[in-house]
């Protein structure tokens, strides 16, 4: 049997915003490197400014430029897999669940809760399985199809945030009031 959470504690607060700083960190690292700081565009800038490079110099300058921000991105990857896990595990010890998204009659709010909480936890899984994938090359023959997999992220975390956002409000307004200084400061 599913049930909402009533008390966020200690633990689940500390879970939460973990998770809560790690996601954003990965969103901007993954963005950064997928557009802003992504070979082409680093080769476009040398371009713009009349550099002449061999492909090895563009590669060297690219790799110089996105190496730290990566590190990050590596870094904030271990601790989301790690809080994930320990929030999977704390969930099901605790008994602390979300509305089911399948139970019949379940009241449209719940129900789409419970969606959300479905997919999110569903996309980080899979954003944790392809980026472990394509840290260890695991299955290298199907590598561009696991990182175009695991680039899906940079669509569904602002999607999830915006969700997150919309419920708060609507938790905030009408059956749930107080919901975001509980998971500030605990009940």
């Amino acid at each position: 049997m599913m049930k909402t959470i009533e008390k966020f504690t200690v633990t689940h607060r500390i879970l939460h915003w973990v998770m809560a700083i790690a996601m954003p960190v990965l969103f901007i690292t993954g963005f950064l490197r997928m557009y802003w700081m992504g070979k082409l565009a680093v080769s476009d800038a040398l371009a713009s400014q009349n550099i002449e490079v061999t492909k090895e110099q563009a590669k060297a300058v690219q790799k110089a430029l996105r190496e730290p921000m990566w590190q990050w991105h590596e870094v904030f990857a271990n601790v989301m897999i790690i809080a994930f896990v320990i929030r999977i595990g704390y969930m099901l010890a605790k008994g602390i669940r979300f509305p089911s998204p399948f139970k019949k009659h379940q009241p449209l709010k719940e129900r789409f809760q419970g969606f959300t909480y479905v997919f999110f936890y569903l996309f980080v899984f899979i954003s944790a399985v392809t980026g472990i994938s394509i840290e260890k090359d695991l299955f290298a023959a199907y590598h561009d199809q696991i990182e175009a997999v695991h680039k899906w992220g940079v669509y569904w975390f602002p999607i999830f945030i915006v969700l997150h956002i919309i419920g708060i409000v609507i938790a905030e307004h009408f059956n749930n009031k107080g919901i975001s200084s509980k998971m500030i400061g605990g009940d």
